[in-house]
């Protein structure tokens, strides 16, 4: 996937207003620089100065060494898979006073649909903002993020399907039918990215990406979009939610 080194740093700036990242952040590389998740982990504290932990492959693999390392290293920025952060959970239930000790400001996830109810045990232990999870839906092809959502105890406790939250404000999201028509609120239909953050296509692959990166019908002329080959559902208030791959 051929991403230009400005689609990370509009990333960056669009989602500023969110998180308010500066100087005194301390980051995580927990994922493999192969996964675009490690672009967010990467440029983060690149771009604003922050200080960058990486995560050995072994600390990755124990909670519970992991939730230890937070701690030691003040780190206030951790960014999940959903099924990495469920493990973490369990080690700060076992290590209550342990995992007080947390400086976290921000939990964000992605990689994976979220099940939002499973977090209420961390709510048990944790107030809504000490640290704030995010729930944000992203594609390598659209530069790691796409939506963002700031969850709390209630949002938790009442999802009933994984809520992706609203796109990043250079980007928007399409609910479409299999005839490239929006669908009402609260239909499935498969999701479409427009905006800034769109890859170029995929290397030295152009039947691809002429597949997956098609002609904008409700934009400029000369406008993309990318099939993302997700499906959702937007909401009664206009947040999204996913509901799977359209193979599924």
């Amino acid at each position: 996937v051929v991403v230009p080194h400005g689609n990370a740093v509009r990333l960056m700036d669009a989602t500023d207003h969110w998180f308010g990242f500066g100087s005194d952040a301390v980051w995580t590389l927990f994922h493999s620089y192969a996964f675009d998740f490690s672009v967010w982990e990467l440029w983060g504290p690149l771009l604003y100065g922050g200080r960058l932990v990486v995560v050995s492959y072994e600390t990755s693999r124990a909670p519970d060494r992991l939730l230890k390392l937070l701690v030691d290293e003040r780190v206030t920025v951790l960014n999940q898979t959903p099924s990495a952060f469920y493990q973490l959970m369990a080690a700060d239930r076992e290590d209550p006073e342990l995992g007080a000790r947390l400086a976290l400001r921000h939990v964000v996830f992605g990689g994976e649909a979220l099940e939002p109810g499973r977090l209420t045990d961390w709510y048990t232990r944790h107030a809504d903002d000490a640290p704030s999870l995010v729930n944000m839906y992203g594609i390598t092809e659209t530069t790691v993020h796409v939506t963002h959502i700031a969850l709390d105890e209630v949002t938790a406790a009442t999802s009933a399907g994984s809520v992706i939250g609203v796109p990043i404000p250079d980007l928007a999201v399409y609910v479409l039918d299999e005839w490239l028509r929006p669908v009402p609120a609260g239909v499935v239909g498969e999701l479409y990215v427009v905006g800034a953050g769109l890859a170029r296509g995929y290397l030295g692959r152009p039947g691809l990406s002429s597949e997956r990166f098609v002609a904008d019908p409700f934009g400029a002329p000369g406008s993309r979009m990318y099939r993302t080959g997700d499906t959702g559902r937007r909401l009664a208030d206009g947040r999204l939610e996913y509901a799977g791959r359209i193979d599924d």
